[in-house]
């Protein structure tokens, strides 16, 4: 005999206080990214900074500018192409350990302590390998503890921390461009060294945070993955625990199958349907940084001077822009699961086309002008990208990353993207500066025209993977197959005391009486 669970007590509808606790030690890791990326935007704008380094009188100072950002993204290609070697062998916490305590605490703190610009340059290699792994395995381990049915919303908690990273790494620069006084062109230093603190808060963080069931599950060791999910779905609507037997169970079996799986990485790329989840990966991280959004963050102050801004005015303006997009991205996780992924960020990027095309036609025809409106206008248009681009992209895409691949690839397919996310980081940061000092507003043809196609195929050719457990994902790229048991093929027999998949393979005996039957949206 077996019984359907009333509405509201489904796994994909129950989001426990544990889980949010767990969220927020995360988010403190995509702060730590947050801040390590955009600490340089501001560092740039920094007087102090141009002057010790002699980037104003250097004939070769836009290519060290470009550098500066090149080598960060170059260092985390290198460092998220080698976080699965830890988050496969060693558990997902200690991907998590190894780049904030080694890279991204070290690396902060000699680059506060650059003497020359060719140590500063190596230490930004180092700070891009440990922030892009952080930005890798933190929604990475977040999808894999979060309910299916608020997954969106709880991995975007990755985007809501990005911009208090940016936020707080803004209000810094902008305070510390006002010190005039004695030690003033030490200025610069301060900023980088406070960027050792999310990093430390989120070591501390970790040491309470449990390891992911499904690696868990992966390494054999079953009871204590029981133990994890069913701290993080205790609730008063399931005391027995029946709800965390039955996800485990689908977890178990899940893992049981992908054990026996290639998980190279020459797999990935040779049976069809994962290179199709490689290839919306690597599509998916190109697209969401080709919308513009590098150079705001990153070169907010050239754009902005070409407004008539003066040093203080653009770093407050940079401030005010990712400041707000914290209101914007929490506002968002109560809008990223009502609708089909691809679509929702598909609006998002066309959005930034818009806003963004608006832009290059006031900076072509105003820029240099004393046209006060078309120059506020222009200062506009950066806010009103922010809006689209932190309700439709910066956490969706996270989300979207994780979603795709099945759980023994996982690491390696996330890591894939955020390497081409590095990537194409690599490809318009380097080549920004060059380009607006030869053909200026042109450039941003460059990122309109190929976003708004891109949008189009996103639009049109992306699946969705909303409210899907990650364990039946596979079914959505044609591998039913692999999917080794469904949530509506999970039931607890009150009779035999068992959780089983129907069809016969009996799976975990239990010791309460209670029978559960999951029943897809029921």
């Amino acid at each position: 005999m077996a019984y359907t669970l009333e509405e509201g007590t489904n796994r994909q509808h129950v989001f426990t206080a544990y889980i949010g606790f767990m969220l927020l030690i995360l988010g403190s890791g995509s702060i730590s990214y947050g801040y390590t990326a955009a600490i340089i935007g501001t560092t740039l704008g920094q007087p102090s900074f141009i002057n010790y380094f002699d980037l104003a009188t250097r004939s070769n100072a836009s290519a060290l500018i470009g550098s500066l950002n090149g080598v960060f993204q170059a260092g985390g290609v290198i460092g998220t192409l080698l976080l699965p070697m830890i988050a496969d062998r060693y558990g997902r916490r200690m991907a998590c350990i190894v780049p904030s305590i080694i890279i991204i605490i070290i690396s902060q703190a000699l680059l506060a302590g650059s003497v020359d610009v060719a140590m500063f340059i190596v230490f930004r290699l180092f700070a891009g390998f440990g922030c892009y792994a952080t930005a890798a395995i933190v929604p990475l381990m977040m999808s894999e503890i979060v309910p299916p049915r608020f997954r969106g919303a709880c991995v975007d908690v990755m985007g809501v921390g990005l911009n208090v990273g940016y936020a707080t790494a803004g209000w810094l620069g902008y305070g510390f461009s006002f010190w005039n006084g004695k030690g003033s062109g030490n200025a610069w230093h301060v900023p980088l060294a406070l960027g050792c603190f999310f990093p430390l808060v989120f070591l501390t963080g970790i040491s309470f945070l449990p390891e992911s069931p499904s690696w868990l599950c992966m390494k054999g060791c079953e009871n204590e993955a029981e133990e994890v999910l069913k701290c993080l779905h205790k609730h008063h609507s399931d005391p027995a625990g029946d709800l965390a037997r039955a996800e485990f169970f689908q977890v178990r079996e899940q893992l049981e199958l992908d054990s026996r799986l290639d998980n190279s990485w020459y797999r990935l790329f040779t049976k069809p349907s994962y290179r199709k989840r490689a290839g919306l990966a690597m599509l998916t991280m190109f697209t969401t940084q080709t919308s513009g959004v590098l150079l705001i963050t990153n070169y907010a102050p050239l754009i902005f001077s070409t407004m008539g801004l003066d040093t203080h005015g653009q770093l407050l303006i940079l401030a005010l822009l990712v400041t707000i997009g914290i209101v914007e991205n929490a506002l968002a996780m109560l809008l990223v699961d009502r609708f089909p992924r691809p679509k929702y960020m598909a609006v998002g990027m066309m959005g930034c086309v818009a806003a963004f095309a608006t832009e290059a036609g006031l900076v072509a025809q105003y820029a240099g002008s004393n046209n006060g409106n078309a120059l506020r206008a222009g200062i506009a248009m950066m806010f009103v990208f922010g809006v689209f681009y932190s309700f439709g992209i910066d956490g969706p895409q996270f989300c979207y990353l994780t979603e795709i691949f099945p759980s023994h690839l996982r690491a390696k397919g996330v890591s894939l993207g955020v390497a081409t996310f590095s990537l194409t980081n690599i490809i318009w940061l380097q080549a920004a500066p060059t380009a607006f000092a030869n053909i200026g507003w042109k450039f941003y043809l460059c990122l309109v025209i190929p976003s708004f196609f891109l949008a189009l195929i996103m639009w049109f050719c992306y699946p969705d993977t909303r409210g899907k457990p990650l364990e039946e994902i596979a079914a959505v790229f044609g591998d039913d197959d692999e999917v080794a048991v469904r949530q509506a093929d999970v039931e607890i027999d009150m009779v035999t005391h068992e959780i089983h998949a129907k069809g016969g393979r009996a799976a975990l005996t239990i010791e309460d009486t209670s029978a559960v039957h999951y029943d897809g949206e029921k």
